[in-house]
């Protein structure tokens, strides 16, 4: 919803030097009637909300869920916005703000096409190769290993996921899973602007539900999976899947890399529009069957600490073998599927063969089953997996490597699908040996009744399982590492990358991977030097920091 609040979220990222157009042009291409004067104004940007609005920017004000943006029109106007673009509904409130309003039917189904004409981003031959990924789980990985894969073949690339933006080295905490319209057209624009060529894209449901990819043409298309979430946003699983359709039809990809490890794999590739090709694993697939006929099949060779080693196999028999820096036969199933989609991208096989055969993907995940301890004492795993099927096969992965025990500590999102608290609490306890519940995001949610459905889930599952409550995280990871020796593990499900906990609406500063290495080092065990910016050096770390791993109590 457009607010003219200040806005705590990263910078939306634009082009250094976007193109002018005139707002009469803007009108003439898109508007059905015009209120006030037009002509000799220009245009260089647009926004849905104030506080990302630069001099020079259309307003677009959309009907929100309590009020509609064109009552921010005025602070538009007094931000330096030249015009509004809103529907009947908007217009009068909008043109008291004295700015030309144009009129079209439907602001927010528009705004992509709005976006690409704006940016010049619309079925562009000078545009970046876009790689497009969606599915449940996976997403994140699949489009940072393809940025990693990318680079080692000597790309300059781009990179949009749940985690970061990245523009040619160029590194930002990401705002949603998929931006807005306008923000994603405005990203592509300074990654052309910077030279990128080749951008990989997280496509969630929502971003197609919500529209926020349109007016992109995806270059390859990859599907990873569906399983359970996002009911809160979805009637069933059978409309968050269609939700995830429109990105296989011709209008939104030109080609597609589809993984039929699942029924939903199969279904995809008999709806998909454009020419798809398939990948399976068949240590991971459903329908044995299935994966025997995929066009590329990925084969599990070892899985150890530092990674996952596999071979990919095409059916014409070209293979290669390489490793992925991350544990899990599910990420070596997200490897091949960007390999895949790298080659369907037209990429030539022999690059790939000379950079990853009988070496290692040089790719960065973060919070992405990420090992944030040292080479002695237990393994300690950050992950953002939040749904049933992510738990089950990160604890599976996290076993095999493990001599030792496994403590599961993982929490549930607040105003998020609670459908699938009873069974995140049944996998996390069927896959651990012992399993410590906390708090993650509880939003406006009591924490308190987030965590004993959660208990009760896992209570249902394993009556007899050594199961433990901890409030808030930052004494829970502490208790946590206490119940663990050297060959043992913990796997830390749900925060991953972020840096932030959502409490009443408030973003906490928190980082759940710094608080990880803060216990194992109280705890007297060595730990690396972070991959991630830690907010204050150890020996300066005030009291009132939330990341000391200080609860109320100790």
């Amino acid at each position: 919803m457009p607010t003219d609040a200040p806005s705590n979220l990263p910078p939306v990222l634009r082009p250094d030097a976007p193109p002018t157009h005139s707002v009469a042009d803007l009108a003439a291409r898109f508007a059905s009637d015009v209120r006030g004067d037009v002509e000799g104004a220009t245009l260089t940007g647009l926004t849905l909300a104030t506080a990302d609005l630069r001099p020079g920017d259309v307003f677009v004000a959309v009907q929100g869920v309590n009020r509609h943006g064109a009552e921010f029109a005025q602070a538009a106007a007094d931000k330096g916005a030249v015009a509004v673009v809103t529907d009947a509904a908007g217009a009068d409130v909008a043109a008291a703000s004295g700015l030309p309003v144009l009129l079209v039917e439907d602001p927010r189904a528009l705004l992509g096409d709005l976006s690409a004409w704006v940016y010049s981003t619309g079925r562009d031959d000078d545009l970046p190769t876009l790689f497009g990924t969606t599915g449940t789980n996976g997403k994140t990985s699949v489009s940072h290993l393809l940025e990693g894969i990318l680079g080692q073949l000597g790309v300059t690339t781009g990179l949009s996921s749940t985690a970061e933006r990245h523009i040619a080295g160029q590194v930002v905490v990401s705002r949603l899973t998929t931006p807005e319209a306008y923000e994603m057209h405005a990203l592509l624009a300074l990654m052309r602007e910077r030279g990128v060529e080749a951008v990989a894209v997280e496509v969630s449901a929502q971003a197609l539900s919500r529209r926020r990819v349109d007016g992109i043409v995806f270059d390859v298309a990859g599907f990873t999976n569906l399983t359970h979430d996002h009911l809160d946003d979805y009637a069933d699983m059978r409309e968050y899947f269609e939700a995830k359709l429109p990105l296989f039809r011709a209008d939104r990809s030109r080609r597609a890399v589809v993984c039929v490890d699942s029924a939903a794999g199969a279904e995809v590739v008999a709806r998909s529009e454009v020419p798809t090709i398939t990948v399976s694993t068949p240590a991971l697939a459903s329908d044995q069957d299935a994966a025997a006929a995929a066009d590329w099949v990925v084969e599990i060779l070892d899985e150890r600490q530092v990674g996952t080693e596999f071979r990919l196999t095409a059916r014409d028999g070209r293979t290669l073998t390489t490793l992925v820096p991350v544990i899990g036969r599910h990420m070596a199933a997200n490897a091949g599927l960007a390999i895949v989609m790298i080659l369907e991208g037209g990429y030539a096989w022999e690059r790939l063969v000379d950079a990853l055969d009988g070496g290692r993907i040089d790719a960065y995940l973060p919070g992405r089953t990420e090992l944030v301890s040292g080479e002695t004492g237990p393994a300690v795993y950050v992950d953002f997996g939040h749904s049933p099927d992510a738990f089950e096969k990160t604890l599976a992965a996290v076993r095999r490597v493990t001599p030792g025990k496994v403590v599961m500590l993982f929490g549930a999102d607040g105003d998020r699908d609670a459908t699938k608290r009873h069974d995140m609490g049944r996998t996390g306890v069927e896959g651990s040996d012992i399993l410590v519940i906390t708090d993650h995001h509880p939003r406006h949610e009591d924490p308190d009744s987030i965590r004993a459905t959660l208990v009760e889930g896992a209570r249902r599952a394993r009556p007899d399982a050594e199961i433990h409550e901890y409030s808030p995280p930052e004494r829970a990871i502490i208790e946590a590492v206490a119940l663990v020796g050297d060959g043992d593990a913990i796997l830390w499900a749900g925060p991953g990358h972020q840096d932030y906990r959502d409490i009443r609406g408030v973003r906490t500063p928190y980082s759940a991977r710094e608080l990880a290495r803060r216990a194992l080092r109280e705890a007297g065990w060595p730990v690396p030097e972070p991959h991630w910016p830690v907010p204050y050096p150890d020996d300066e770390t005030p009291a009132s920091d939330p990341l000391r791993p200080v609860y109320p109590g100790a």
